[in-house]
């Protein structure tokens, strides 16, 4: 069954927000630490770093930077609220709705977090030549889920603004977008290369 989700609540607590990514962050680095620190597809230039934390309908949504992946993450919100993962098994998937489209969430599991969605954006990341090029990707991929005028059957524009938008695309597509600062916002999300390496940890 899918879920639409909307960004309909408000953030909360800025503290609230800015425990669950400090809970991501650590959890991420034990993983760089302990399991990552020797793979070969490693971006060295990238550290992890989540940005964009807020409430939604499923629980918290975050997009974490690491030298491995850029990734969505949702979290559970505490007992008594919408929604429990334990009831879900890792490696099953969850397709949740937003205004720019459904999207595909992976269950895993890590000690400190307990169970967790997430959904890939890059995997690997090495075409990123800079921490703050991944971050511009992973802050732009939470800001344009809930652009509907994104989703696939929304009606096609034909602004000035969204011409100029294809063209970057074409020119500077994926990663090397960010870079030049031409990122294609429907490309972020629908242009992701389906047979990306995926990264398990």
């Amino acid at each position: 069954m899918m879920k639409r989700m909307a960004d309909s609540m408000p953030y909360l607590a800025s503290i609230d927000a800015q425990a669950i990514a400090s809970r991501l962050e650590a959890t991420f680095e034990r993983v760089h630490r302990e399991r990552m620190h020797d793979v070969p597809i490693l971006n060295r230039a990238l550290a992890v770093t989540a940005v964009g934390t807020r409430a939604v309908e499923a629980g918290w949504l975050s997009a974490l930077v690491t030298p491995w992946f850029i990734n969505l993450m949702l979290l559970p919100r505490t007992a008594g609220h919408l929604q429990d993962y334990s009831a879900l098994r890792p490696g099953s998937t969850v397709v949740h709705g937003f205004p720019a489209g459904s999207f595909e969430f992976i269950v895993g599991e890590e000690d400190d977090l307990g169970r967790y969605q997430m959904c890939s954006l890059f995997s690997p990341v090495l075409e990123f030549e800079s921490h703050g090029a991944a971050l511009i990707t992973a802050e732009s991929a939470i800001t344009v889920l809930f652009d509907a005028r994104l989703a696939p059957d929304a009606p096609p524009t034909t602004s000035a603004a969204s011409v100029e938008e294809d063209a970057a695309a074409a020119r500077h597509p994926g990663p090397a977008a960010v870079e030049a600062g031409k990122l294609s916002r429907r490309g972020l999300l629908f242009g992701r290369n389906p047979e990306s390496e995926v990264v398990e940890t």
